[in-house]
């Protein structure tokens, strides 16, 4: 560890938000150099980074001119220039996950092959080259309805996703390749996060269960340890497992799961990060998401993911009808609260849906931890 862990080791990071920014939090108790880069100067990790680089992840050449300034490449999202990444990696570059892992995540219909080739179980799906292509094989009787649409590249956090039920909403299609997705019937949603270094060790954060605002279609609160059945979380950690010991993956990866009303567990799609299902692990598990990211990539020993406490995580969003410079409401009092611990982004500006920040509760018990939860979700409000 001496030998690695050093203000002399430059650890690179692509994209400046909140998941970067949490990462060099962690990145700063053990004292190594973090560069950022990113296209706006005021991004939440410009707070904390040793050095912001301004530029375009999306960029072949900010990219690589970011890569040969570091010695070591990590990323917070997975929408960046992969032909940079490839090649930085054919010059020497250590580059974790590995570009190659990036490149099929980012391709949802690649993303669900790789799971069909492996019998992982998830929803059965379709690929389609465009939208009229969805609309012909509808004619045809060969696509029913309800159905989900997901453009093979470039989805986030709940855009680039359809649902269609019937032949009214053919309106909402999106453009572009995509694969179609039978609706499942779901009863839950939950994830598992693992975490695989070099050597080969693996570990499994506690499964969680996701409750969605689903006019944004986004997590609004997250529940540790879930409700589901231990037969269903050892196989959703099972398949989490598989996944990244197929990948031969270094680092973290985060696997979402539907628990369909026959109680089969189906992965929904995976990500090759740290990710907004693993926040509350700062508080709630002996070692977080963002530190074990660390030891994953840089060859450490794996940390604990037992559990210490029952923990409810809300998600901070901006208001519906806010756009502009932000304004918290109810911070003060919900600090008040025993076990109520705050994080708020540094995003300058607010707008609707926007993740601007999240809570996590702990408590002794879980009924004590959502009963806190539904307090500050009522006190706090991001606003202009």
């Amino acid at each position: 560890m001496e030998n690695l862990i050093t203000s002399h080791l430059k650890l690179g990071l692509i994209a400046g938000g909140q998941l970067a920014k949490m990462i060099i939090q962690e990145a700063s108790k053990w004292d190594i150099t973090t560069y950022v880069l990113d296209a706006d100067d005021h991004c939440p990790a410009s707070s904390v980074a040793s050095v912001c680089v301004r530029g375009d992840r999306f960029d072949f050449d900010d990219v690589y001119r970011f890569g040969k300034q570091v010695d070591i490449l990590t990323f917070e999202i997975e929408s960046i220039n992969v032909e940079a990444l490839h090649k930085l990696k054919s010059e020497g570059l250590k580059i974790v996950p590995d570009p190659a892992i990036l490149e099929l995540i980012q391709d949802k219909g690649a993303q669900k092959d790789f799971y069909r080739q492996h019998n992982i179980s998830t929803a059965p799906y379709q690929i389609y080259a465009d939208k009229a292509e969805i609309l012909t094989a509808i004619a045809a009787g060969q696509l029913t309805f309800p159905f989900v649409q997901k453009v093979r590249k470039g989805g986030y956090d709940g855009r680039g996703v359809a649902v269609i039920s019937s032949a009214a909403e053919l309106e909402n299609l999106l453009e572009g390749a995509a694969v179609i997705e039978e609706k499942v019937d779901i009863d839950t949603e939950i994830a598992v996060i693992a975490a695989r270094n070099r050597r080969g060790e693996i570990r499994c954060f506690p499964a969680v269960e996701m409750v969605f605002d689903h006019t944004a279609n986004l997590v609004e609160k997250l529940i540790c340890p879930s409700a589901i059945s231990t037969e269903q979380t050892h196989q959703a950690e099972q398949i989490a497992f598989q996944l990244i010991e197929t990948l031969e993956m270094i680092g973290l990866l985060a696997v979402e799961f539907f628990v369909d009303k026959q109680g089969n567990v189906l992965v929904n799609e995976a990500a090759p990060r740290t990710h907004n299902s693993g926040h509350h692990t700062i508080e709630s598990v002996l070692t977080s998401q963002f530190e074990q990211h660390l030891r994953a990539i840089l060859t450490l020993p794996l940390g604990s993911t037992r559990l210490k406490m029952p923990a409810v995580m809300i998600n901070l969003l901006g208001e519906a009808g806010h756009t502009g410079p932000v304004r918290y409401e109810g911070l003060t009092e919900s600090m008040a609260i025993e076990g109520v611990k705050i994080h708020v982004y540094g995003k300058k500006i607010t707008r609707p849906s926007r993740k601007m920040g999240h809570v996590t509760i702990v408590s002794k018990t879980m009924d004590e931890s959502l009963a806190k939860a539904e307090q500050v979700k009522k006190l706090i409000k991001v606003k202009t």
